[in-house]
């Protein structure tokens, strides 16, 4: 069983599978649909524990968590957490990070780019944030070190001012102070992870270097920042960038950022021959935003907030362009002929990983968009698809000497 006790070291304790350097790997609840904590915890007993015991049954189990502002208020009353931290311990389950991104609603409704708000200019997303904080302190096993993931600051067309900027660092600031305590207290390695995403504030790996050397001036020589505040590298997202992910980390490394955490992920890599098009139309749900990255056969990118104003623009198409899309699609096979994926990026990530598996400890699966995806990748349960993303996340884990079966 695995301790929460200040006393006890996690030591070699690994997730349910035998994964090395003290790596742990989950699946991110945010794929289910929940808003209150009993609907969280009627989740874990549902769908969760069903995955367990198809890849980890009689073992340890590590839970990537999902918690909205509702439900982690309602989890931080004593008696709650308290409950929580029994259900834990009796099916050997262990929390070691966060999802921290979308604050209210995530499934459901339109959600697209409410999801950014509250953003680091606000106050809320600080108080949501060191909650989270103080639940995770509480749950993470002792000897582990535990992140939470959250958005990029803001979405672009929001930031107008100087201001704003000057806004998000001083509440980035308030919060690695809060985690510095905690971890202080609780003994654990706590970090945030800031998620780069398109269109979105911090949106490149450049971008995220540059703004980690303006907080590093906001106060100079300040080490809690190294400690606490890194990326929540998603493979998703910074594919749709076209960005190498070798060049990426390297960036990330030589500028003395954390990895808090890497989400495993891939979007939509499509040709945009006529075909592939209509097709692209059933991908473009009223959920989620998806931002579409354009590499046309000569120029620069092109950029659109979504794949409806995308697909609307784009009329006059040169076939040797190609289209990435923010629009998670499950890792183990393309969504259909007519479309790529890119875990080619993915894979990249994860071979730099395998050469450095000291960079980062904490990788999830992310692939949310289960409900709105188009009925013929729908044809069987959530719980299937998670299983079968486990199995090819651990067959190229298995490749790169980061995961021996049995």
């Amino acid at each position: 069983m695995v301790s929460r006790g200040k006393t006890g070291v996690l030591g070699a304790m690994l997730p349910g599978m035998q994964l090395g350097h003290g790596i742990q790997l989950a699946y991110c609840t945010n794929i289910h649909r929940g808003e209150s904590w009993a609907e969280t915890l009627a989740n874990l007993e549902l769908h969760t524990l069903a995955v367990r015991e198809r890849v980890a049954a009689g073992r340890p189990y590590a839970i990537g968590l999902r918690l909205s502002d509702r439900a982690a208020r309602e989890l931080s009353e004593p008696a709650v957490l308290t409950d929580f931290q029994r259900w834990l311990d009796r099916r050997d389950c262990y929390v070691f990070t966060i999802n921290g991104f979308p604050f209210g609603p995530f499934h459901g409704t339109s959600v697209k780019e409410r999801v950014y708000v509250p953003d680091w200019t606000m106050p809320e997303r600080v108080a949501y944030t060191n909650r989270l904080f103080d639940l995770l302190a509480r749950l993470v096993p002792s000897g582990m070190e535990g992140s939470v993931s959250t958005v990029p600051g803001s979405f672009k067309e929001f930031i107008r001012t100087p201001e704003q900027e000057v806004a998000m660092r001083h509440h980035l600031w308030q919060c690695v102070e809060h985690i510095a305590a905690v971890s202080e207290r609780s003994g654990r390695d706590l970090h945030l992870g800031l998620e780069p995403e398109p269109l979105c504030y911090l949106e490149t790996t450049p971008e995220a270097v540059r703004f980690f050397e303006k907080m590093r001036a906001d106060r100079p020589g300040d080490s809690r920042l190294g400690r606490h505040l890194g990326i929540n590298y998603d493979a998703c997202h910074l594919a749709v960038e076209f960005e190498d992910p070798t060049v990426g980390l390297h960036q990330l490394a030589e500028a003395g950022i954390r990895l808090s955490k890497l989400h495993l992920s891939s979007a939509l890599k499509v040709r945009p021959v006529e075909p592939a098009r209509n097709a692209l139309r059933a991908f473009a749900d009223a959920t989620y935003l998806h931002q579409v990255v354009v590499r046309p056969a000569d120029g620069p990118l092109m950029r659109y907030r979504d794949l409806a104003p995308a697909l609307a623009a784009r009329t006059d198409i040169d076939p040797a362009e190609e289209w990435r899309i923010h629009f998670h699609v499950p890792l183990y096979r393309p969504p259909s002929d007519l479309f790529d994926t890119t875990a080619d990026h993915l894979l990249g990530v994860l071979d730099v990983l395998g050469r450095d598996p000291q960079r980062c400890r904490h990788l999830e699966m992310e692939t949310y968009t289960w409900e709105v995806l188009p009925p013929e990748l729908k044809h069987r349960g959530v719980v299937d698809q998670l299983v079968d993303e486990y199995q090819w996340t651990l067959a190229r884990l298995s490749e790169r000497g980061l995961f021996a079966p049995g």
